[in-house]
């Protein structure tokens, strides 16, 4: 990059104190060309793509109500994102509106829910359909729709997964698999990563390692973690380590077929197995690449190896897909194929149903027969007539609109985009991922890798909701933005929001060099 070009970047000073007005463009069909939104002169901030979607007009609570009534009635747990939490009104698509008009282009997807669009018009009609026809039955009665789900999400999955339990959360799943492991091991301990997400209930806090999901009392007895093979983060790890376009700008003397680090890594598993669980184990859970701690992702080849060890002692290996399935990583349609590895259990959730509540839990005849043997398992709204007829829908829209493909060459687009912020800004330390599932690592510098503080990453993250970009937060410090919009993005809307984060961090230097 030449002298000027940095000149004028830094120079950037983007007014966002007052609200963005929302201006209704052209039609502008997918895959249609523009001119790039990179072409942008001093003081002049990242112009949004066109939209051709009018939002209704809203006419409920007044703002300020809805302040009162979260305050007094709903959980004091501090989530809203925002110093003024958005109050959002409708979604078409890839795009949000608040209750003032505005319009966001959303890069989270209700944390990594919505595959397939906002209110997309063939899951919605589908859904209008059934709900005129028959909301609920429980399992004790048969209906159409399970059956039909059922026939078609397990064509989706590779033998012997082919017996599915059907239930509403990611939370619910996972409880569900930790309890087949122990049934069909006759064990106890399960193992998960640090840093690892895999729900908030009761018995799934033990398999989560995030400390702000922590609490004094016991909850999740049984659970061991180990630790997390970070490439960026970790002790080991460099160039060639992980399954992305983009790799850490760490230097390993790590050949492309053979990564030391992953061995490093595969030492400190064997560690935990040697000294913090019983001989013989229930299981381990993985995400194929962890979403809450900020889309890390693990040396090639260590899933594999790992699911060895585990199996050598007696357990089970669960894939966590809640966050990575359905092809949003573009190369593959399950997050667990990208490690060349074959679970014994898999749980999937968020995108399943594009945000209405949807999940389930996949397994082997035997292991299904082991946890019969054990409990009477029931679930009154698991497999409800709304939630299949809506999970058949998503899955053709998958397949008709070429989701998959979309977050293949849009992701590596964006990730090859967001590799030159990167190397641009000292503060930007790590760009990971695969697909539509990428993480952007803010740091005080590269060389120490410290995590920028939460106070300033705020600061970032509200200038872009200010321009029109919504991003999603992720690590241990809450210092990665998380990057994972609903997979029917354009290249032009992904252009905008790499040139709304270099207006951001440009932003932001200014600010700190005052």
């Amino acid at each position: 990059m030449g002298l000027l070009q940095r000149q004028v970047r830094s120079a950037w000073c983007l007014a966002t104190s007052t609200p963005r007005t929302l201006k209704m463009c052209p039609s502008l069909s997918r895959g249609a060309s523009r001119a790039s939104v990179t072409q942008l002169g001093l003081h002049t901030k990242p112009r949004m793509p066109p939209c051709d979607f009018s939002p209704e007009r809203y006419q409920s609570l007044a703002y300020n109500h809805v302040l009162e009534i979260h305050r007094e009635h709903l959980s004091p747990v501090a989530t809203a994102y925002f110093q003024k939490p958005l109050l959002l009104h409708q979604g078409h698509m890839e795009w949000l509106f608040d209750s003032e008009g505005n319009r966001y282009l959303d890069f989270f997807s209700g944390i990594a829910t919505v595959s397939v669009g906002h209110c997309h018009p063939k899951v919605n009609t589908v859904a209008q359909k059934q709900l005129g026809c028959l909301w609920h039955t429980s399992s004790v009665f048969f209906h159409p729709a399970i059956h039909k789900y059922a026939e078609e999400l397990s064509a989706l999955l590779p033998e012997p997964l082919k017996v599915i339990f059907l239930v509403n959360s990611g939370s619910e799943a996972n409880d569900l698999a930790m309890l087949m492991a122990r049934a069909y091991s006759k064990n106890t301990d399960i193992i998960s990563f640090r840093g690892a997400y895999h729900g908030c209930s009761p018995y799934t806090l033990g398999l989560t390692n995030v400390g702000t999901f922590k609490m004094k009392l016991p909850t999740g007895m049984g659970c061991q973690s180990t630790m997390c093979p970070d490439v960026f983060r970790g002790p080991w790890g460099g160039s060639h380590c992980r399954d992305s376009p983009v790799q850490t700008i760490r230097k390993c003397s790590c050949a492309p077929d053979c990564c030391q680090a992953k061995d490093q890594y595969i030492e400190q598993f064997k560690d935990t197995l040697n000294t913090s669980v019983a001989s013989s184990i229930a299981g381990f859970f993985a995400e194929p690449i962890q979403g809450v701690n900020g889309v890390v992702q693990y040396p090639k080849g260590f899933l594999k190896e790992a699911f060895e060890l585990v199996r050598d002692r007696g357990g089970v290996c669960i894939a966590d897909e809640v966050q990575t399935g359905f092809g949003r990583l573009g190369s593959h349609f399950w997050g667990f194929q990208t490690h060349e590895v074959l679970p014994d259990i898999v749980t999937m959730a968020k995108g399943i149903g594009n945000g209405f509540p949807m999940a389930a839990v996949v397994t082997t005849q035997e292991i299904a027969k082991s946890l019969a043997k054990c409990v009477l398992h029931f679930n009154t709204f698991g497999g409800n007539p709304m939630a299949c007829a809506i999970g058949s829908a998503v899955l053709e829209v998958i397949k008709e609109e070429k989701a998959q493909e979309t977050s293949q060459e849009v992701g590596t687009y964006m990730l090859l985009k967001l590799a030159e912020l990167r190397d641009e800004f000292d503060i930007v330390g790590d760009v990971r991922g695969k697909g539509l599932m990428i993480g952007i690592e803010m740091v005080q510098d590269k060389m120490s890798r410290r995590p920028l503080p939460r106070e300033e990453v705020n600061q970032i993250h509200e200038d872009c909701k200010d321009m029109g970009l919504l991003l999603g937060r992720g690590g241990i410090f809450s210092q990665t933005f998380r990057i994972v919009p609903p997979m029917c993005v354009t290249k032009p809307e992904a252009d905008f929001a790499v040139e709304v984060l270099r207006s951001a961090l440009s932003q932001y230097l200014e600010r700190r060099a005052k």
